[in-house]
């Protein structure tokens, strides 16, 4: 390759743009009810050509993969830089952050397993990640005598995930996912 072929450094620039374009234009369509979105949908909504989208992504599953991903690590760097307040407060602010992260990638999740038979390694491996995450935080409110010590964390998570499946908005889910976190807390 000679240094003409190389990428130039503004092109590099402007393929990373199209794909966060392309991230947050999808993000948005699939956060709509009902969300079945086409791959010619996205493209239009991130103003890029089918050639650029695919260039991005060689699929729908790829898109959904990077999306999901993409919460994944949101989800863990909100617990590596969760702070204030006490050890239960900052486990309570995560658990809702998750709640949300739930209620938002539903049809993602559901469109990623229905092309699966769930040993989908993007599910296992993201799902360690978050674990890993939020374990610290567990520990830290349960020395803490803030929540329970019977519970793990994959006990809690898979309680918030079941809330998130729930149908209703926000005004009907929240209440109950507040009633679920008070339950965390130690009995006296």
């Amino acid at each position: 390759m000679t240094l003409d072929q190389l990428p130039s450094p503004s092109r590099r620039a402007d393929a990373e743009r199209n794909r966060d374009r392309i991230l947050a234009a999808a993000r948005a369509a699939f956060a709509e009810p009902g969300a079945q979105v086409s791959m010619a949908e996205i493209s239009r909504r991130a103003g890029v050509g089918m050639a650029t989208l695919y260039r991005n992504f060689p699929g729908r599953r790829e898109l959904l993969e990077a999306l999901y991903v993409g919460e994944v690590n949101g989800i863990c760097e909100a617990a590596d830089t969760a702070a204030g307040g006490t050890p239960g407060a900052v486990l309570m602010t995560w658990l809702h952050r998750f709640f949300g992260f739930s209620t938002g990638k539903r049809h993602i999740a559901s469109e990623l397993l229905a092309d699966s038979d769930g040993s989908n390694p993007v599910f296992g491996e993201n799902r360690a990640r978050v674990l890993a995450a939020g374990r610290p935080l567990l520990v830290a409110a349960q020395r803490g005598g803030e929540v329970r010590d019977d519970l793990t964390l994959e006990q809690i998570l898979d309680m918030v995930i079941a809330i998130a499946t729930i149908h209703g908005g926000a005004g009907y889910t929240e209440p109950i996912l507040r009633a679920a976190l008070d339950g965390l807390r130690p009995s006296t």
